[in-house]
């Protein structure tokens, strides 16, 4: 049975809780009294909407005035469509409607957009596959990036489109492992392309982030096992000595130097490994190694200092080996000495090149500096190699037979060149490996804030559907991760129901310009709600869930949360006495004589004069679950539920109506009543009502709390 009339409207959200959007106006009013005017199996339309169709359907007389009185008092004509043989051939607007498809099943796609508060429709056959939206057809065409984008995930529709492709052709690709390594690269290269648009944040030459506190992060991003690498330092000093050894065993500042070099590193590896385990450390040690790692000059301290332990070692061992071999700085050719370091000074050069190792392996260091140190390491051994081993190195040249050296460059040059291109490598690495560093953490800071972004929404999310549906419920849906688990039901067997209504409301609604159209009669209603749905954050009322609003009616159950048996008892429903098991509905009452002490209190501070029209009742088994795929809803169905719609659309403005078992066990509870008699109730026959009037005495729990509410009288006695 459908109505359908057409009009202005006025939509929204009302209230704090159970947010669900609806449409109020006096054309609403008639599109319902269509529905209730109309046949079964037939389309009862208004003269209004007739008008709008433009004689595109066969429409017979509807008579709406004979089944509805409403319909009968306003005048309104109304119509019955009659559905047509074949199918339309001009359509809407000129737009061609098909009541059923080419293949006989569904109806074809309707797309509405609305564009400066018009309707427009678009149909797309199942044949003909809809076009694109013209704003990402526009972005494709111009290639545009800051264009209009339809997923804010991926702001670039080109790009978009591209990696949903690349995700296409490695599917296909899965079987052969070298396709699927070059589309990997492909991926590789493009976010790489699109992280080189941020390294135009830093500078060219020092790699430092423009902004200022971009690069204090940095700075004090801690790089795991950084304190590690100091290690390395030991570890070629401790080869240094080792080779030197086979050397010139007989050379004493060799030991030397090396005793004191892995003291005074060790010293530096301890204070810079104690912040990976603390737990082996004493807690000033590693306070003072974490000081050391987030902190960008004592870091860079620090790792110049191991490095000018190494060099030094290996500049002390070259300079004292000339001194043992002074003999050869008087110009003389005398013969050759076995063994030392006249005999081979070549390797205290490749020594140098150990030197460059241990500083390109620190971390957490600018290439500036790793730049400073290597070149402190290849001037150090150059200038020894030329000026302090000239002799040395000469003499090397001419045992080796070299009769000619005007052709050939000399030793001490050709190493002094290879330390220093080796240093030139392995700058250029330690650039690189900087600009990884950079870029990994552009990408982590990326990565955070999205997260950030994602948990932000994610929390809203949740409020939302918290909002929307019971806590329990929203549970239920955000906790699972099955798709075969999107249907909620429970049913109950003793829980209340509440129907509430202002039936004088509809006497104060107005569409006239002084209520700007209605829409202050309704912020004037969602202050009313508001205040209804504030009730339900106060302890007393844990038990009662708002189901949803009607209108100006609004609708609350109790005993519908996962422990509505027990109604916040510990104990199970089997062990509870009869009293504690409808301890919820005592409190359902409450909460209706504290909605009217609430509007008393609305009335007084606007002068209006709203009263409530109650109905209540608890009987028989209820179910309750959620309805819809795109605007769930959470709702209840059962007997209990519409004797109480009954009891209210049968009750007294200003009272709140009861059934005769509602009565009997709530006034166990102290709860005043009146016997209104037997009234006939449709679908159920005579049913003998009361009224219920209030509290006779104080406390409404069982469980020994004492709440006074405003509608309760103190016994003074």
């Amino acid at each position: 049975r459908v109505g359908v009339h057409s009009g202005t409207v006025l939509g929204g959200v009302l209230g704090q809780k159970r947010w669900q959007y609806d449409v109020w106006s006096t054309d609403v009013t008639v599109a319902n009294k269509m529905e209730a005017g109309g046949i079964p199996g037939r389309v009862h339309i208004s003269q209004s909407t007739m008008d709008c169709l433009k004689g595109e359907f066969e429409v017979e007389p509807g008579e709406g005035g004979s089944r509805c009185e409403y319909l009968k008092e306003k005048g309104i004509v109304t119509y019955l469509v009659v559905v047509p043989k074949q199918p339309l051939r001009n359509g809407i607007n000129g737009v061609k409607l098909s009541l059923t498809s080419s293949h006989g099943g569904s109806p074809p796609l309707v797309n509405t957009k609305e564009r400066n508060g018009s309707l427009s429709l678009a149909c797309a056959s199942p044949e003909e596959p809809e076009e694109p939206d013209a704003r990402v057809r526009g972005a494709l065409e111009s290639g545009e990036e800051d264009g209009e984008a339809v997923n804010p995930s991926f702001p670039n529709p080109r790009r978009r489109l591209r990696l949903r492709d690349l995700a296409e052709r490695v599917i296909d690709a899965s079987q052969n492992e070298q396709e699927l390594n070059k589309l990997l690269n492909e991926a590789l290269l493009e976010r790489e392309s699109v992280q080189a648009l941020k390294g135009k944040s830093t500078f060219r030459l020092s790699m430092r982030f423009i902004d200022p506190e971009m690069e204090t992060r940095y700075s004090v991003e801690k790089e795991k096992q950084s304190g590690a690498a100091f290690s390395c330092s030991c570890v070629v000093l401790f080869f240094t000595a080792l080779v030197e050894v086979f050397i010139d065993p007989w050379l004493v500042a060799n030991y030397v130097t090396f005793m004191v070099g892995e003291i005074l590193l060790l010293i530096l590896t301890l204070c810079s490994l104690a912040a990976i385990f603390p737990r082996v450390f004493p807690k000033k040690l590693v306070a003072f190694s974490t000081w050391i790692d987030r902190t960008r000059w004592a870091r860079n301290t620090w790792a110049m200092a191991a490095i000018v332990i190494v060099t030094m070692a290996d500049i002390v061992d070259m300079l004292s080996c000339r001194q043992d071999h002074g003999g050869m700085g008087n110009g003389t050719a005398g013969p050759p000495w076995p063994g030392g370091c006249g005999d081979q000074p070549k390797y205290y050069s490749y020594i140098a090149l150990l030197a460059l190792v241990a500083t390109i392996m620190l971390v957490q260091v600018s290439h500036m500096v790793k730049l400073t140190l290597m070149v402190l390491i290849t001037g150090a051994t150059g200038a020894v190699n030329i000026y302090a081993w000239e002799h040395i190195f000469d003499q090397y040249d001419r045992h080796r037979g070299e009769q000619s050296t005007s052709s050939l460059v000399p030793s001490k040059y050709s190493m002094t060149v290879m330390i220093f291109i080796v240093m030139l490598s392995f700058y250029y690495f330690s650039r690189h490996v900087e600009k990884l560093a950079r870029t990994l953490f552009l990408w982590k800071i990326d990565v955070h804030d999205q997260k950030e972004r994602v948990y932000e929404m994610r929390r809203w999310n949740e409020a939302l559907v918290t909002n929307m549906l019971p806590e329990h419920v929203a549970r239920h849906f955000l906790g699972s991760k099955k798709r075969d688990e999107e249907l909620y039901s429970q049913s109950y067997d003793e829980i209340g129901v509440m129907f509430a209504s202002l039936p004088n409301f509809a006497d104060f609604y107005t569409e006239e310009s002084i209520n700007n159209g209605g829409i202050e009669c309704l912020r004037f209603l969602n202050e009313i709600i508001s205040d209804f749905d504030a009730l339900l954050d106060e302890p007393q009322f844990r038990c009662i869930t708002k189901i949803k609003t009607i209108g100006s009616t609004y609708m609350a159950a109790s005993g519908v949360t996962p422990d509505a048996n027990a109604n916040g008892y510990s104990a199970k429903k089997e062990t509870l006495s009869d009293k504690e098991r409808w301890q919820h509905l005592a409190d359902l009452a409450d909460f209706a004589l504290a909605m009217k002490v609430t509007l008393m209190n609305i009335n007084y501070q606007s002068f209006n004069n709203f009263m409530l029209r109650i109905g209540k009742s608890m009987s028989g088994a209820v179910l309750a679950g959620v309805i819809g795929a795109r605007k769930p809803h959470y709702d209840i169905w059962g007997n209990t539920v519409n004797v109480a719609s009954r009891m209210e659309s049968t009750g007294v403005m200003g009272n709140i109506q009861v059934v005769e078992e509602t009565h009997l066990i709530l006034k166990e509870y102290g709860f005043r009543f009146v016997r209104r008699g037997a009234i006939y109730v449709k679908g159920k026959g005579e049913l003998l009502t009361f009224f219920l009037k209030g509290r006779e005495k104080q406390g409404s729990f069982v469980n020994g709390s004492s709440v006074t509410l405003p509608h309760q009288v103190v016994d003074s006695s």
